[in-house]
């Protein structure tokens, strides 16, 4: 899958329109029960980025940026406004933010991951495209400056040497989404535009 490490033009994310998607399957019974089922492990966002143009500059930009991107064919980093980062809205992220799992004296690669809600049955969310620099790890607590590399491109923290059994391994982290277009047809009505139109501009998230 062809990915370009780029992120789509911040100032026009931060007013984008969209959300994530789930798709469950509901069967309705003859008593009038239902079944339901989760057709997609995880969500899939989607927004229009058209709600962030203000400005015949920012169009401009946004065809740009479609145009190297050759429509729908290379993805790219989007920043979600609303959701960005290992910690809680508005607080700044630390280490133990995150428990990406326990060490075994084995295993060396830890997904990145966030964790939705609490209880029995939180959802953990793959985290594959972190921002450089921004990564925090710990190991039982204490932060770790060396001995391991971060792969941005898939949100794998590889260790050198493998953390002790029992070992809690944490992280806190900002991130993007990936996402491509969702067309190959950019239409644009300058007149419209003018006029206040809000053109249509669709993204959406690229999953494994």
């Amino acid at each position: 899958m062809s990915f370009h490490e780029v992120r789509f033009p911040l100032e026009i994310t931060l007013g984008a329109r969209g959300g994530p998607e789930r798709k469950t399957e509901i069967v309705t019974l003859g008593s009038g029960g239902e079944k339901r089922n989760a057709r997609w492990a995880h969500a899939r966002r989607k927004w229009d980025a058209g709600w962030g143009i203000k400005t015949l500059g920012a169009l401009s930009e946004v065809v740009t940026f479609f145009e190297q991107r050759r429509g729908r064919l290379h993805g790219f980093r989007w920043r979600d406004r609303l959701d960005h980062s290992s910690a809680v809205h508005g607080v700044a992220e630390t280490a133990l933010d995150q428990e990406l799992g326990t060490g075994d004296g084995e295993k060396t690669e830890f997904q990145i991951v966030k964790h939705y809600g609490t209880g029995t049955d939180p959802y953990v969310r793959p985290i594959r495209k972190p921002v450089a620099g921004s990564v925090i790890v710990a190991v039982d607590g204490e932060i770790v400056s060396a001995g391991y590399s971060l792969d941005v491109a898939t949100g794998l923290v590889i260790f050198d040497v493998a953390p002790a059994a029992e070992a809690a391994v944490t992280a806190g982290f900002q991130f993007d989404v990936p996402v491509r277009f969702d067309t190959d047809y950019l239409e644009v009505d300058l007149a419209a535009f003018e006029g206040g139109a809000i053109p249509s501009v669709p993204v959406v998230e690229i999953r494994a």
